[in-house]
């Protein structure tokens, strides 16, 4: 089964605007089952073609409208948020800005920047400013959106290359339940390549698995891990277009389990390997926000005194 949506943009309206929705939702049903020959590859060919992709992209400038959703069992209740209007800028090797408009009014929702290492989060609503680390994890229920880590997105968001030096990728033959025009369900043929990052002393860990539709031998699913083996992104493909010269999906859906929450990313505009400057990944604390900082492990928010900021 699908779930439309994935982003973290619900998170940040969860704080700004109130939390209504109940435990369970329906979805529509998409219609992706192929009729035509399923496509054949090798192990080293999907290697391949993961690797050839990332190489043809190196910086991502989009407009793009945002459907988004918080919640589950452990909140009790899902939040949806639709048709967000927003911006994302994308350079490697890990670099990310994200800016969010609020609906109808269009203001400054949320302003979001990485450098690759440590990230800024700016929320007008709630004049809250947030700083930390992208490999500090903290999660806050009352603070959803102090969980987001925009290295997780970027993850998502640009498929990494497997590196042989290290780490092993093997091919598995594997399925995926599909529908029909009439909604039935249907076993279609998928190849699933497994990635092991090598860890000395203990053989190595499960990373990533990606799934390779037969239809046309493209990734649609993507699963990162943690080292102890836990599903922590759960990133989905679909609607590829052809954005100068190369192929890249137009819908990217990604849900994060551990958070509860889920973002799709509708692509209006894309325009691929175009030159970033530097500044345009910058965010400026502004003047009279609350500071808050994410710097510890299990961290709760560290808030800097009005009075004792520069």
């Amino acid at each position: 089964m699908r779930r439309s949506a994935l982003f973290w943009t619900p998170l940040l309206f969860l704080a700004v605007l109130p939390t209504t929705g109940c435990l369970f939702r329906t979805r529509p049903v998409e219609d992706r089952y192929s009729k035509a020959p399923l496509m054949e590859s090798s192990q080293q060919g999907l290697i391949d073609a993961i690797n050839q992709q990332a190489e043809k992209v190196h910086s991502l400038q989009a407009t793009v409208d945002i459907d988004t959703s918080a919640g589950g069992i452990k909140k009790g209740h899902i939040t949806d948020y639709k048709e967000i209007r927003g911006y994302v800028l994308a350079r490697k090797p890990g670099m990310l800005r994200m800016k969010g408009l609020m609906p109808i009014v269009r203001n400054t929702a949320f302003d979001m920047v990485s450098s690759g290492q440590d990230f800024k989060l700016w929320i007008p609503p709630k004049n809250r400013f947030v700083t930390g680390r992208n490999e500090v994890q903290t999660f806050n229920a009352d603070q959803p959106m102090e969980n987001i880590r925009p290295q997780n997105i970027f993850e998502a968001l640009l498929i990494r290359p497997v590196d042989p030096d290290t780490e092993l990728a093997v091919r598995e033959n594997g399925y995926e339940i599909l529908h029909d025009a009439k909604g039935h369900r249907i076993l279609q043929g998928d190849y699933e390549l497994v990635v092991i990052r090598r860890k000395e002393g203990d053989g190595g860990v499960l990373s990533r698995k990606i799934v390779f539709s037969r239809a046309d031998l493209r990734p649609r699913r993507q699963y990162i891990y943690d080292e102890e083996g836990n599903v922590v992104t759960d990133a989905r493909y679909a609607e590829y277009k052809d954005y100068d010269g190369v192929s890249f999906p137009s819908r990217i859906e990604i849900y994060r389990p551990r958070e509860e929450y889920d973002i799709t990313l509708n692509m209006l505009n894309v325009e691929l390997n175009k030159p970033l400057r530097d500044d345009q990944f910058v965010l400026e604390q502004p003047a009279g926000a609350d500071v808050i900082h994410l710097d510890g492990p299990q961290s709760s928010a560290v808030r800097v005194p009005r009075d004792n900021r520069d």
